[in-house]
Protein backbone atom coordinates (compact mmCIF):
# COMPACT_ATOMS: atom_id res chain seq x y z
CA UNK A 1 0.00 0.00 0.00
CA UNK A 2 0.92 3.85 -0.62
CA UNK A 3 2.46 5.30 2.08
CA UNK A 4 1.50 9.18 3.70
CA UNK A 5 4.14 11.77 3.65
CA UNK A 6 4.88 11.88 7.48
CA UNK A 7 2.78 15.04 8.11
CA UNK A 8 0.64 14.38 11.13
CA UNK A 9 -2.21 16.38 11.50
CA UNK A 10 -5.70 15.20 12.10
CA UNK A 11 -9.15 14.79 11.41
CA UNK A 12 -12.28 14.02 12.16
CA UNK A 13 -15.08 16.01 13.87
CA UNK A 14 -18.47 15.74 15.70
CA UNK A 15 -21.78 17.05 15.13
CA UNK A 16 -22.63 17.08 19.09
CA UNK A 17 -21.97 19.85 21.14
CA UNK A 18 -18.35 21.19 19.00
CA UNK A 19 -16.80 24.73 18.05
CA UNK A 20 -13.85 25.45 17.27
CA UNK A 21 -11.87 27.57 20.19
CA UNK A 22 -13.01 28.66 23.60
CA UNK A 23 -15.07 30.82 26.60
CA UNK A 24 -18.27 29.45 28.23
CA UNK A 25 -21.04 32.07 28.85
CA UNK A 26 -24.59 31.44 30.26
CA UNK A 27 -27.50 30.80 28.02
CA UNK A 28 -31.15 30.35 28.72
CA UNK A 29 -32.95 28.56 31.83
CA UNK A 30 -34.60 25.15 31.58
CA UNK A 31 -37.43 24.67 29.73
CA UNK A 32 -39.45 22.10 31.08
CA UNK A 33 -39.40 20.63 34.93
CA UNK A 34 -37.89 17.82 33.53
CA UNK A 35 -35.54 19.80 32.74
CA UNK A 36 -34.37 21.21 36.62
CA UNK A 37 -31.21 19.19 37.66
CA UNK A 38 -29.96 21.18 33.62
CA UNK A 39 -28.38 24.11 32.64
CA UNK A 40 -27.63 24.97 29.22
CA UNK A 41 -24.72 26.98 28.50
CA UNK A 42 -22.80 28.06 25.29
CA UNK A 43 -19.33 26.72 24.95
CA UNK A 44 -16.32 27.64 23.53
CA UNK A 45 -14.39 24.63 22.01
CA UNK A 46 -11.25 23.61 20.46
CA UNK A 47 -12.62 20.67 18.81
CA UNK A 48 -9.56 17.90 17.64
CA UNK A 49 -9.78 15.30 14.90
CA UNK A 50 -7.08 12.59 16.23
CA UNK A 51 -6.10 9.52 14.20
CA UNK A 52 -3.94 7.53 16.24
CA UNK A 53 -1.34 4.51 14.97
CA UNK A 54 1.36 2.33 15.80
CA UNK A 55 4.76 2.18 14.05
CA UNK A 56 3.38 0.25 11.94
CA UNK A 57 0.98 2.93 10.39
CA UNK A 58 -1.80 0.94 11.78
CA UNK A 59 -4.78 3.04 13.16
CA UNK A 60 -5.85 2.35 16.65
CA UNK A 61 -9.51 2.72 17.62
CA UNK A 62 -9.41 1.06 20.97
CA UNK A 63 -7.98 4.24 23.35
CA UNK A 64 -9.89 5.56 25.89
CA UNK A 65 -10.10 9.66 27.22
CA UNK A 66 -7.58 9.04 30.11
CA UNK A 67 -4.76 7.50 27.55
CA UNK A 68 -4.68 11.22 25.62
CA UNK A 69 -3.16 14.37 26.86
CA UNK A 70 -3.27 17.49 25.03
CA UNK A 71 -0.98 20.75 25.79
CA UNK A 72 -1.85 23.91 24.11
CA UNK A 73 1.23 26.62 24.39
CA UNK A 74 2.72 23.57 26.57
CA UNK A 75 -0.06 23.57 29.34
CA UNK A 76 -1.88 21.15 29.83
CA UNK A 77 -5.98 21.06 28.86
CA UNK A 78 -8.51 19.35 30.73
CA UNK A 79 -10.60 16.89 28.27
CA UNK A 80 -14.15 18.13 27.69
CA UNK A 81 -15.54 15.65 25.25
CA UNK A 82 -14.38 12.55 23.63
CA UNK A 83 -15.46 9.96 21.68
CA UNK A 84 -14.70 7.63 18.72
CA UNK A 85 -17.66 7.67 16.20
CA UNK A 86 -18.05 7.34 11.89
CA UNK A 87 -20.20 10.22 11.53
CA UNK A 88 -21.33 12.00 8.38
CA UNK A 89 -18.64 15.10 6.48
CA UNK A 90 -19.59 17.49 4.37
CA UNK A 91 -16.84 16.53 1.62
CA UNK A 92 -14.82 18.75 -1.41
CA UNK A 93 -13.18 17.01 -3.93
CA UNK A 94 -10.85 19.08 -5.79
CA UNK A 95 -9.21 18.00 -8.98
CA UNK A 96 -6.70 19.53 -11.30
CA UNK A 97 -7.65 19.88 -15.00
CA UNK A 98 -4.91 21.30 -16.59
CA UNK A 99 -3.13 20.28 -19.48
CA UNK A 100 -1.05 17.79 -17.98
CA UNK A 101 -3.75 15.63 -16.15
CA UNK A 102 -5.50 14.60 -19.59
CA UNK A 103 -3.90 11.27 -19.47
CA UNK A 104 -4.57 10.80 -16.03
CA UNK A 105 -8.17 11.87 -15.28
CA UNK A 106 -9.89 8.76 -16.50
CA UNK A 107 -8.11 6.99 -13.63
CA UNK A 108 -8.35 10.27 -11.28
CA UNK A 109 -11.93 9.82 -11.74
CA UNK A 110 -12.59 6.57 -10.40
CA UNK A 111 -10.68 7.52 -7.50
CA UNK A 112 -12.75 9.94 -6.82
CA UNK A 113 -15.45 7.86 -7.17
CA UNK A 114 -13.81 5.21 -5.18
CA UNK A 115 -13.59 7.81 -2.34
CA UNK A 116 -17.20 8.79 -2.65
CA UNK A 117 -18.75 5.01 -1.93
CA UNK A 118 -16.59 3.72 0.53
CA UNK A 119 -17.37 7.05 2.84
CA UNK A 120 -20.18 7.71 5.06
CA UNK A 121 -23.59 6.91 2.96
CA UNK A 122 -25.15 10.37 4.83
CA UNK A 123 -22.28 12.24 3.39
CA UNK A 124 -22.56 15.59 1.24
CA UNK A 125 -20.17 15.86 -1.63
CA UNK A 126 -19.36 18.64 -4.24
CA UNK A 127 -16.76 18.97 -6.90
CA UNK A 128 -14.53 21.46 -8.01
CA UNK A 129 -12.01 21.22 -10.75
CA UNK A 130 -9.29 23.67 -11.36
CA UNK A 131 -6.69 24.99 -14.20
CA UNK A 132 -6.13 28.37 -14.12
CA UNK A 133 -9.34 29.05 -12.49
CA UNK A 134 -11.58 27.29 -10.31
CA UNK A 135 -15.08 25.96 -11.31
CA UNK A 136 -17.82 24.45 -9.12
CA UNK A 137 -18.82 21.65 -11.20
CA UNK A 138 -21.10 19.87 -9.22
CA UNK A 139 -23.38 20.97 -6.02
CA UNK A 140 -23.22 19.58 -2.86
CA UNK A 141 -24.70 15.98 -3.23
CA UNK A 142 -24.55 12.35 -2.15
CA UNK A 143 -26.27 11.08 -5.66
CA UNK A 144 -23.33 8.94 -6.97
CA UNK A 145 -24.22 9.30 -10.58
CA UNK A 146 -24.40 13.10 -10.38
CA UNK A 147 -20.74 12.89 -9.21
CA UNK A 148 -19.51 10.74 -11.88
CA UNK A 149 -21.45 12.96 -14.51
CA UNK A 150 -19.79 16.02 -12.83
CA UNK A 151 -16.03 14.50 -12.74
CA UNK A 152 -16.29 12.87 -16.28
CA UNK A 153 -17.47 16.01 -18.81
CA UNK A 154 -14.31 17.84 -17.92
CA UNK A 155 -11.63 18.98 -20.90
CA UNK A 156 -8.38 19.29 -19.83
CA UNK A 157 -6.05 22.01 -20.75
CA UNK A 158 -4.30 25.16 -19.27
CA UNK A 159 -1.98 25.57 -16.18
CA UNK A 160 -2.42 24.93 -12.57
CA UNK A 161 -4.06 27.24 -9.59
CA UNK A 162 -3.76 25.09 -6.61
CA UNK A 163 -3.95 27.94 -4.33
CA UNK A 164 -6.67 29.66 -5.49
CA UNK A 165 -8.82 26.35 -5.95
CA UNK A 166 -8.28 25.31 -2.41
CA UNK A 167 -8.98 28.63 -0.98
CA UNK A 168 -12.75 28.81 -3.21
CA UNK A 169 -13.06 25.24 -2.17
CA UNK A 170 -12.40 25.86 1.65
CA UNK A 171 -15.08 29.10 1.59
CA UNK A 172 -17.49 26.66 -0.07
CA UNK A 173 -17.59 24.40 2.57
CA UNK A 174 -17.37 27.16 5.22
CA UNK A 175 -20.31 28.36 3.84
CA UNK A 176 -22.45 26.03 2.62
CA UNK A 177 -21.33 22.41 3.92
CA UNK A 178 -23.94 21.39 6.61
CA UNK A 179 -22.56 18.87 8.39
CA UNK A 180 -19.98 19.81 11.40
CA UNK A 181 -17.11 18.08 10.17
CA UNK A 182 -15.45 19.40 6.69
CA UNK A 183 -13.10 17.73 4.52
CA UNK A 184 -10.92 18.14 1.12
CA UNK A 185 -9.76 16.43 -1.08
CA UNK A 186 -7.24 17.48 -3.58
CA UNK A 187 -5.67 15.63 -6.51
CA UNK A 188 -2.92 17.39 -8.67
CA UNK A 189 0.10 17.02 -10.51
CA UNK A 190 2.35 20.20 -10.36
CA UNK A 191 3.64 22.82 -8.91
CA UNK A 192 1.17 25.93 -8.96
CA UNK A 193 1.31 28.47 -11.55
CA UNK A 194 -1.39 30.60 -11.78
CA UNK A 195 -2.91 31.57 -8.82
CA UNK A 196 -3.03 35.13 -8.09
CA UNK A 197 -5.45 34.94 -4.41
CA UNK A 198 -3.41 34.81 -1.95
CA UNK A 199 0.33 33.27 -0.83
CA UNK A 200 1.24 29.55 0.61
CA UNK A 201 1.20 31.67 3.93
CA UNK A 202 -2.10 32.86 3.76
CA UNK A 203 -3.61 29.99 2.94
CA UNK A 204 -2.17 28.05 5.35
CA UNK A 205 -3.16 30.51 8.10
CA UNK A 206 -6.58 30.25 6.14
CA UNK A 207 -6.52 26.20 6.69
CA UNK A 208 -5.72 26.56 10.64
CA UNK A 209 -8.85 29.38 11.19
CA UNK A 210 -10.91 26.90 8.82
CA UNK A 211 -10.86 23.67 10.66
CA UNK A 212 -11.06 21.80 7.53
CA UNK A 213 -9.01 18.81 7.18
CA UNK A 214 -7.00 18.92 3.59
CA UNK A 215 -6.09 15.90 2.10
CA UNK A 216 -3.63 15.78 -1.21
CA UNK A 217 -2.94 13.56 -3.64
CA UNK A 218 0.17 14.35 -5.68
CA UNK A 219 0.42 12.86 -8.74
CA UNK A 220 3.80 13.81 -10.20
CA UNK A 221 6.02 12.66 -13.21
CA UNK A 222 10.12 12.41 -13.02
CA UNK A 223 11.05 15.48 -15.37
CA UNK A 224 11.12 18.32 -12.81
CA UNK A 225 12.43 17.79 -9.40
CA UNK A 226 12.54 21.26 -8.47
CA UNK A 227 8.98 22.10 -9.82
CA UNK A 228 8.05 18.19 -7.34
CA UNK A 229 9.58 19.88 -4.56
CA UNK A 230 7.75 23.61 -4.23
CA UNK A 231 4.35 21.40 -5.03
CA UNK A 232 5.28 18.86 -2.20
CA UNK A 233 6.21 21.76 0.17
CA UNK A 234 2.58 23.63 -0.46
CA UNK A 235 0.69 20.63 -0.10
CA UNK A 236 2.48 19.26 3.32
CA UNK A 237 2.40 23.23 4.75
CA UNK A 238 -1.57 22.41 4.02
CA UNK A 239 -2.14 18.77 5.64
CA UNK A 240 0.15 19.16 8.65
CA UNK A 241 -1.75 22.48 9.79
CA UNK A 242 -5.21 21.10 8.76
CA UNK A 243 -5.12 17.31 10.51
CA UNK A 244 -4.70 15.79 7.14
CA UNK A 245 -2.36 13.82 5.12
CA UNK A 246 -0.29 14.36 2.04
CA UNK A 247 0.24 11.43 -0.86
CA UNK A 248 2.50 11.05 -3.44
CA UNK A 249 2.03 7.87 -5.69
CA UNK A 250 4.99 6.07 -7.47
CA UNK A 251 2.10 5.42 -10.10
CA UNK A 252 -1.23 6.84 -11.19
CA UNK A 253 -2.51 3.30 -10.96
CA UNK A 254 -1.93 3.79 -7.00
CA UNK A 255 -4.40 6.52 -6.64
CA UNK A 256 -8.00 4.12 -6.20
CA UNK A 257 -6.12 2.44 -3.42
CA UNK A 258 -5.12 5.73 -2.05
CA UNK A 259 -8.76 7.37 -2.02
CA UNK A 260 -9.60 4.20 0.33
CA UNK A 261 -7.02 5.01 2.70
CA UNK A 262 -8.77 8.60 3.12
CA UNK A 263 -11.79 7.24 3.17
CA UNK A 264 -11.04 4.67 6.01
CA UNK A 265 -8.93 7.53 7.69
CA UNK A 266 -11.86 9.90 7.79
CA UNK A 267 -14.51 7.54 9.56
CA UNK A 268 -11.80 6.10 11.74
CA UNK A 269 -10.69 8.94 14.21
CA UNK A 270 -11.22 10.50 17.72
CA UNK A 271 -12.99 13.47 18.61
CA UNK A 272 -11.46 15.61 21.35
CA UNK A 273 -13.02 18.95 22.70
CA UNK A 274 -11.40 21.01 25.45
CA UNK A 275 -12.47 24.31 26.65
CA UNK A 276 -8.86 26.64 27.17
CA UNK A 277 -7.50 27.38 30.03
CA UNK A 278 -6.47 30.54 28.39
CA UNK A 279 -9.56 32.19 27.86
CA UNK A 280 -8.11 35.89 25.77
CA UNK A 281 -9.99 35.84 22.75
CA UNK A 282 -6.83 37.92 21.57
CA UNK A 283 -6.52 36.47 18.29
CA UNK A 284 -3.03 34.98 18.75
CA UNK A 285 -2.01 31.76 17.37
CA UNK A 286 -2.02 28.79 20.06
CA UNK A 287 0.06 25.74 19.36
CA UNK A 288 -1.51 22.18 20.16
CA UNK A 289 0.21 18.98 21.09
CA UNK A 290 -2.02 15.57 21.67
CA UNK A 291 0.19 12.55 22.67
CA UNK A 292 -0.81 9.30 24.33
CA UNK A 293 0.71 7.53 27.45
CA UNK A 294 3.35 5.57 27.10
CA UNK A 295 4.37 7.28 23.56
CA UNK A 296 3.69 4.13 21.87
CA UNK A 297 1.28 5.62 19.32
CA UNK A 298 1.52 8.98 16.72
CA UNK A 299 -1.30 10.54 17.31
CA UNK A 300 -2.04 13.34 13.86
CA UNK A 301 -4.09 16.49 13.97
CA UNK A 302 -4.08 20.28 13.73
CA UNK A 303 -1.11 21.70 14.76
CA UNK A 304 -3.19 24.69 16.29
CA UNK A 305 -5.86 27.54 15.74
CA UNK A 306 -6.23 31.31 15.93
CA UNK A 307 -8.10 32.24 19.37
CA UNK A 308 -10.50 34.32 17.51
CA UNK A 309 -14.10 35.99 18.67
CA UNK A 310 -15.41 34.55 15.50
CA UNK A 311 -15.26 30.97 16.79
CA UNK A 312 -18.59 29.13 16.43
CA UNK A 313 -20.50 28.80 20.29
CA UNK A 314 -22.01 25.00 20.75
CA UNK A 315 -24.40 24.89 23.76
CA UNK A 316 -23.80 22.33 26.15
CA UNK A 317 -25.81 20.80 28.62
CA UNK A 318 -24.41 20.63 32.48
CA UNK A 319 -25.83 18.85 35.36
CA UNK A 320 -26.22 20.51 38.52
CA UNK A 321 -26.05 17.17 40.67
CA UNK A 322 -22.20 17.49 39.46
Amino acid sequence: MPQPSKTLACFFGLLAALGAQSQTKPAAKSETPDDASVIRVDTRLVVLHCAVTDRGGKQITNLTADQFKVLENGVQQPIKLFRREDIPVSLGIVIDNSGSMRDKRQRVEAAAIQLVKASNPQDEVFVVNFNEDAYLDVPFTNDIQKLEEGVARIDSHGGTAFRDAVSMSIDHLKQEGKKDKKVLLVITDGNDTASTVMTLEKLVEKAHKSDVLIYNIGIFGKDDKRDEKKARRAMDALSRASGGLSYYPGSIEEVEAIARQVAHDIRNQYVIAYSPLNQQLDGSFRQIKVSTTGSRYSVRHRTGYYASPEAPVRRQQVSLNN
